[in-house]
C-alpha cells in the first residue's frame, strides 16, 4: 500500500467515526453550517468521499478519456466559486440527501463496510492508473483522485463537526500534508504569490481571505 493510500484510510476512518457520533444522529434533520445544506445531506456528501472511492476503484478507464492533473481538474470543475443556488451546487446537495435517505445508522454502516473492502483493494491499486470521474467526463490518476477525496474528507469533516457541535477530527501530518499542498496551490492560483506570502508571514499585511475553494 502506498503512503497516500494509507493516509486516505486514516482520513476515511476519522470520517466514519464522526458519522457514528450521537451528535450527528441528534442533529440529522437540522440545518448544517453550510448554506442550504441539511446535516443529513452534508453527512451523505461526506460519506460519498468513501463510497465513491470504493466504487471507482473497480471501474476501468476508457483509454480515450483524457487524464488531467489536479490544477487542470480544479480549473474545470463548475462548483468552485459557484453560488450556493447554482445548479451544480443544488445537484451536489441533492446527491448528499439521496445518500442520506437510508438514515444515519445505515450510512455510517455502509461507510464502515466500504472502508473494510478498501483495506483489501487499496494495497493493489496502481497510483498512476487513470480513474474516470463519471460526474466530470475526464480522468485523474488514482493518486490524484485520492488526494481530492482526502481534501473533501478533511474539509467536510470540519463542516459536519461544526454543524453538530463536536470537535473537528484531528488528522495526522501524513494526511494533512497532501491536503494542504493541494489547497495551497489552488489558493496561490486564485490570490497570487504576494497575498499568500503575506498571509503566511505578515499578519499586519495579510489579505482578508486566501480561500482555495
Amino acid at each position: 500500500m502506498t503512503d497516500l493510500a494509507g493516509a486516505y484510510l486514516i482520513a476515511a476512518e476519522a470520517a466514519a467515526s464522526l458519522l457514528e457520533d450521537p451528535a450527528v444522529a441528534a442533529a440529522w434533520h437540522q440545518q448544517s453550517a453550510l448554506a442550504d445544506f441539511g446535516v443529513s445531506g452534508l453527512a451523505g456528501h461526506l460519506a460519498s468521499q468513501v463510497l465513491n472511492v470504493d466504487l471507482l476503484l473497480e471501474t476501468k478507464a476508457d483509454p480515450a478519456t483524457p487524464t488531467i492533473d489536479l490544477e487542470e481538474h480544479y480549473s474545470r470543475v463548475g462548483w468552485r466559486g459557484a453560488a450556493p443556488e447554482a445548479d451544480i451546487n443544488v445537484g451536489i446537495r441533492a446527491g448528499g440527501e439521496q445518500t442520506a435517505l437510508a438514515g444515519v445508522a445505515a450510512v455510517a454502516a455502509e461507510v464502515r463496510a466500504a472502508i473494510e473492502r478498501l483495506r483489501t483493494t487499496l494495497p493493489g491499486a496502481d497510483g498512476a492508473a487513470p480513474v474516470v470521474l463519471p460526474w466530470t467526463g475526464w480522468a485523474l490518476t488514482f493518486d490524484d483522485f485520492l488526494t481530492t477525496r482526502m481534501m473533501e474528507l478533511a474539509v467536510h469533516s470540519d463542516d459536519l463537526a461544526v454543524s453538530v457541535g463536536v470537535p473537528t477530527p484531528a488528522l495526522p501530518v501524513r494526511v494533512m500534508h497532501p491536503v494542504f499542498d493541494l489547497l495551497f496551490v489552488l489558493a496561490l492560483r486564485r490570490h497570487g504569490q504576494v497575498a499568500m506570502l503575506r498571509a503566511l508571514s505578515r499578519a499586519e499585511r495579510a489579505p482578508d481571505r486566501i480561500n482555495a475553494i
